[in-house]
């Protein structure tokens, strides 16, 4: 068991503002390099590392970096281009390579950028390889004899195979015609995959975001800032409207009433439908944030759920743990591990719509047996390193609120994993007093612990 804490890898990979330590130039070679060096010890022969990216401005910068990285410890390289994350997680498993690399900052603007890894299983890294690349990064970068450098290629056909692998999940026969559907893609790395899924399926798409100029990622669209996906549902009348965020492993979808469908409901629908086919997938994992009334419809339906704390790697090790297919947050991160090995916005999206075709009804009906709870949440700033547990002023006002609540109700206190606040998430069934008490709690909270 690790007991060490690592210095660069957090939840989601590397992640910051360019031209801030880590997200550097200098720092990709030697994480390139780093990463060579680690996946060269696992392979016979030519070791392959797959490098893809989204399509903020910064990703041409990093990619260099990487390769002269990866290339100066011995490594050939793949190059995609801009991939949707889950994208380069398959692709990584399918083309043999020991390692992915995904240039990307998520649902973040385009001034920040990040690096996740993916296993040669096309699985997020185990945690001890991520501490033997942080162990690598201690050491001064040498360079193999020339003979020994690794070559870079470009896969002209990446988008086209992914493509194929997505339309697979939901088998040969099913077809969309007749449905009108808005895809918005954030002006991400789906902006030419994703439109292609859905028309190759019969659909009639409309699209927006997907017109990326390295600047305008999920800015004002997307899964993040859904408003723009709603009025144009609304006004081209569509059945439905699906939006991904920046890297394409999020998504919400938009129902025809112009009602925002998130990550609890979309993985409602699909448990919903599966049980309705009498197909086996476990249970549902969901997370501290996921919606009590999510617990409660699954619970109808006489299929277990559990929660972890926030993050899709925890999900996804709770879900190898118990053997169970299905998982994901409110985010929109959803897992479907009987379909693909990571969290992946348009297979999620698809297995969605294949409820809709399957069951001959709408997306606004499929959800609306499942009653959402009103949420309110409040972010409290603290001193760094203060332990909430450990205020018995606090916990007593938690407790007072979980009274007043029931068993109809959740108080959640989680501290942020990328800035110094602490989370007030109140959740109940009256959505006055829901907020009010967020706003006791939070008093309390910032009285005790604010910065």
């Amino acid at each position: 068991m690790q007991s060490k804490t690592k210095k660069y890898f957090g939840t989601a990979g590397i992640r910051g503002t360019v031209g801030t330590v880590p997200i550097t130039p200098d720092f990709m070679l030697k994480l390139g390099w780093a990463a060579g060096k680690v996946f060269a010890r696992e392979g016979n022969g030519r070791n392959k590392i797959l490098i893809g990216k989204d399509t903020r401005i910064s990703g041409y910068m990093f990619e260099a970096a990487l390769e002269a990285g990866v290339t100066a410890a011995g490594v050939d390289i793949n190059l995609l281009g801009p991939m949707p994350t889950p994208a380069i997680a398959y692709l990584t498993r399918t083309l043999r390579a020991q390692a992915g690399i995904v240039i990307s900052a998520s649902h973040n603007a385009f001034e920040d950028n990040g690096i996740k890894f993916f296993s040669s299983e096309g699985s997020k890294l185990a945690d001890d390889v991520e501490y033997a690349i942080e162990e690598e990064l201690e050491k001064n970068v040498s360079t193999v004899t020339s003979e020994l450098l690794g070559k870079a290629s470009r896969i002209t056909d990446a988008a086209g195979r992914y493509i194929e692998f997505c339309k697979s999940t939901i088998g040969t026969s099913l077809k969309f015609n007749g449905l009108k559907i808005v895809v918005d893609c954030a002006h991400g790395s789906t902006y030419h995959i994703a439109p292609s899924v859905f028309e190759e399926l019969g659909a009639k798409v409309v699209a927006i975001g997907v017109a990326p100029d390295g600047l305008n990622i999920n800015e004002g669209c997307g899964s993040t800032s859904p408003d723009l996906l709603v009025a144009t549902v609304l006004a081209e009348q569509a059945n439905l409207g699906i939006a991904f965020d920046g890297d394409g492993d999020r998504l919400v979808m938009v129902d025809h009433l112009g009602n925002v469908v998130d990550g609890d409901e979309i993985l409602y629908v699909i448990a919903s439908e599966k049980r309705r086919q009498n197909i086996d997938f476990g249970g549902v994992v969901g997370t501290a944030m996921s919606n009590l009334g999510l617990e409660l419809a699954l619970d109808a339906l006489d299929v277990p759920f559990t929660r972890t704390v926030v993050g899709d790697r925890y999900v996804m090790k709770e879900l190898l743990k118990r053997g169970w297919m299905l998982g994901g947050e409110s985010s929109g991160h959803i897992i479907c591990l009987d379909k693909t090995t990571t969290g992946d916005g348009i297979v999620s999206a698809l297995q969605a719509l294949a409820a809709i075709v399957n069951s001959g009804q709408a997306l606004a009906d499929l959800k609306s047996t499942m009653h959402k709870f009103p949420q309110s949440m409040i972010n409290v700033k603290l001193v760094n390193g203060i332990d909430i547990s450990a205020n018995e002023i606090v916990q007593t006002a938690v407790s007072d609120v979980e009274s007043q609540l029931g068993k109809n109700g959740r108080v959640l206190l989680r501290a942020s994993g990328t800035e110094p606040v602490v989370r007030v998430m109140v959740e109940g069934e009256d959505l006055e007093v829901v907020d009010k008490l967020a706003k006791e709690l939070s008093a309390v909270v910032a009285s005790e612990l604010g910065a």
